[in-house]
């Protein structure tokens, strides 16, 4: 394995991680809103909202990028595969995203809610300024666990002929014959992005732990 497959694998890389990115990003803007809409007190909206939770939690990730990339396709909306996979994974992180959120708007405790209201702040506000800045922040480890999930979860766009980390390193196993060696650094590249964020949400999540005794 020489410097121009390493380089291969390193491109594939950066499409991990700017995947990883639009999924995230994408669905964390869709997700707020899934949770507010969670958290409304309008029995419509939440009905709905908590079937769209349902169905992307419920469904396996290889299924759903198989129906935006190939699916969407039978009606004649033939996607670019980068597109089709930044789709999948923005979806699938809204829905996940939008249930940590939903919880964590929920363990706020409703004093803070109450006294908002005596305040006569409105819902914007009291979303803004009070509710949200303490639901983020119980948020944080299991926002951060799922971040490194959805990184790993990137491998399946591979599925659908998007050359990310994992399918640059199946190319590159192809060519070489040395999946051993080349899979093996795959997983390292893998660690490398993933392990400083684990620990990262393990010390939050102590850090909230101690705060909360």
């Amino acid at each position: 394995m020489g410097s121009d497959e390493f380089l291969f694998l390193l491109a594939g890389l950066k499409w991990t991680v700017a995947l990883s990115a639009v999924g995230f990003l994408g669905g964390g803007i869709a997700g707020l809103a899934v949770a507010l809409a969670r958290t409304s007190e309008m029995p419509l909206l939440e009905r709905v909202t908590a079937g769209y939770i349902a169905l992307f939690q419920g469904t396996p990730l290889l299924m759903q990028l198989f129906v935006v990339y190939y699916g969407l396709a039978l009606i004649g909306l033939k996607l670019d595969a980068w597109v089709a996979v930044s789709i999948g994974f923005t979806l699938h992180a809204s829905a996940y995203l939008g249930e940590i959120w939903r919880g964590s708007i929920e363990a706020v405790p409703k004093g803070q809610t109450e006294a908002a209201k005596a305040l006569s702040l409105n819902y914007v506000s009291r979303m803004k300024d009070v509710i949200l800045p303490q639901a983020i922040r119980i948020s944080l480890p299991a926002t951060i666990g799922f971040l490194v999930q959805l990184i790993k979860g990137t491998s399946l766009a591979a599925i659908v002929g998007f050359t990310e980390l994992t399918r640059a390193g199946n190319i590159i196993s192809n060519q070489i014959f040395a999946p051993l060696l080349v899979f093996g650094i795959v997983g390292v590249l893998y660690f490398i992005m993933c392990w400083p964020l684990s620990l990262y949400g393990a010390r939050l999540e102590r850090q909230f732990a101690a705060t909360t005794r």
